[in-house]
């Protein structure tokens, strides 16, 4: 099963010639008179996910938004996620591996535990981007907004603010943004952070695989994934139906 593909066929380089001095907003926008009901949103429920959160739906208040829920998030990640919800009347949709924690475990061990790449992919792939795909799909989606910013990872410094990822186009209003600007529109607009940053933390995803940010630590992602990678693997490219052919048999 393959995804949607959106219409019309865009210039990618001259988009984002075109939109290089754009505000945040006016991406928003131009995506959603764009791609219209084909339109989806992602959050992590993360540190500065209200930025993006509230920047979105206050253009575009029923927008679906994916919440890929691992079943291995902090309890405070959950509180936050439904404080936030509430206050901004959120249309959530929230996904899940197949697989519930439990059965993972028994089949394959506490993958996390193994701090390899491959194990940790192995993790990735089961309990996120398996998920993610399949909300894709059945969302119809054509075009996702995503919160990413190009100072965050590797990988992310090489997009631009519009990208494609498999049969979707991919927007990024905030990638330029830093951390003043992030915490420049959470003061102006009175949002929460994630109650984890007044621990310390830059960047929180599942319990085992977070900590707080160290003296010692070149980058905000050391702290994810023991340091042996900076991505979970829902934003890098991905063969549509990849992650339904991995292990396909254990779902």
């Amino acid at each position: 099963m393959t995804f949607a593909v959106a219409s019309p066929d865009l210039n990618l380089d001259h988009l984002n010639a075109q939109f290089e001095r754009a505000t945040a907003a006016d991406l928003v926008t131009w995506s959603h008179q764009t791609f219209g009901s084909g339109l989806v949103m992602s959050t992590s429920f993360g540190i500065q996910a209200a930025v993006m959160l509230h920047l979105v739906t206050r253009i575009i208040p029923n927008i679906p938004v994916i919440w890929i829920d691992t079943g291995y998030l902090p309890a405070e990640t959950y509180r936050f996620a439904d404080e936030l919800s509430q206050r901004l009347d959120l249309n959530l949709k929230v996904y899940q591996s197949n697989l519930t924690p439990a059965r993972m475990e028994a089949l394959y061990g506490k993958l996390w535990e193994k701090k390899t790449v491959e194990a940790l992919n192995q993790y990735d792939q089961l309990r996120k981007v398996e998920p993610m795909q399949r909300a894709l799909r059945e969302l119809q989606a054509t075009a996702w907004l995503a919160g990413l910013r190009s100072d965050q990872t590797q990988h992310r410094r090489t997009l631009g603010f519009f990208n494609r990822q498999g049969d979707l186009y991919k927007i990024l209003p905030i990638l330029t943004w830093n951390a003043k600007d992030i915490y420049t529109y959470l003061s102006q607009h009175n949002l929460p952070y994630h109650p984890f940053f007044d621990l310390g933390y830059t960047t929180v995803g599942d319990w085992h695989s977070s900590r707080p940010l160290m003296a010692d630590d070149d980058h905000e992602r050391d702290t994810r994934f023991h340091g042996v990678k900076q991505e979970c693997g829902l934003h890098l490219p991905q063969t549509p139906g990849e992650a339904d052919s991995l292990d396909s048999s254990a779902l």
